[in-house]
């Protein structure tokens, strides 16, 4: 009698991936999912996907995102990412939006901090920023920061502080 298993030939090129993998790719890509679907469609726009993820995208801006339906349906999104063939560049576009957000937060905690220096040290401050922009107009700067202290000093609500830190954001970071 032969044996079953003589003539079975084993192919060495397949890989096997287990259940909990598997697992991990689908919940990794459902988050993936979430961060696209939270996006504006301005930024959508600069992300690779392709026709279908599009799609799905549309109909899920459409959906109240406090539902269960909603919660399928970023499953069915995550489904189309991992079914994406250019997951890495998704990825990769989706990294880069996210990091702008996250730019735009230290120049504008740069902005306060040289508006704080401002106020406190008043003419030295103001003498290195006219330096290091041209465009500033010293006098506006010296009134600003005049008014802004004078608030703080009285504990008015901060009209002048605010309009200081428009005027640097104006200036400095265009």
């Amino acid at each position: 009698m032969p044996k079953k298993n003589a003539n079975k030939v084993i192919d060495e090129d397949i890989i096997f991936i287990s259940k909990s993998e598997l697992k991990r790719e689908a919940h990794e890509a459902h988050e993936l999912a979430g961060k696209i679907c939270a996006l504006n469609k301005k930024q959508r726009e600069k992300l690779p996907l392709n026709e279908d993820l599009k799609e799905a995208l549309v109909l899920a801006d459409k959906i109240n995102n406090k539902t269960e339906a909603y919660r399928r349906h970023l499953n069915f999104v995550g489904k189309q990412v991992r079914l994406a063939e250019n997951l890495e560049d998704i990825k990769t576009a989706l990294n880069s939006i996210l990091d702008k957000g996250s730019e735009s937060i230290v120049i504008f905690h740069k902005l306060e901090r040289t508006r704080d220096q401002v106020i406190e040290l008043g003419d030295k401050k103001i003498d290195e920023l006219v330096l290091q922009y041209a465009n500033l107009d010293r006098q506006k700067l010296r009134q600003l920061a005049r008014l802004a202290k004078k608030e703080q000093d009285s504990g008015k609500p901060g009209k002048f502080y605010r309009e200081l830190f428009q005027y640097l954001k104006e200036y400095i970071h265009n």
